[in-house]
């Protein structure tokens, strides 16, 4: 089992909040592997969606994600694509 960490600027619009906290923590139980997510001091499991709204998670703030498993480099770049991309764009 590796282990992959990244840290990623948030890009959506309205930052890890509703639809897109959604979306990511069907991105994170999708990919089979175990995920945190980190911002300032406070880290969370990536597949709780109140866990992860309750990062408070905005535009622009910088989190830090944590990847367990067998695939952890390829999931790791995936999530890092997902939070560097703008998901409340029309």
């Amino acid at each position: 089992m590796s282990e992959a960490t990244r840290t990623v600027t948030v890009a959506s619009s309205s930052g890890l909040h509703a639809r897109p906290a959604s979306l990511f923590v069907q991105t994170v139980t999708a990919s089979g592997q175990s995920v945190t997510i980190g911002k300032g001091d406070k880290t969370v499991n990536a597949s709780s969606i109140l866990g992860l709204l309750g990062l408070g998670v905005n535009t622009g703030d910088e989190v830090v994600l944590t990847v367990s498993g067998d695939d952890a480099e390829t999931t790791a770049d995936s999530l890092v694509e997902f939070l560097t991309t703008d998901h409340d764009a029309a």
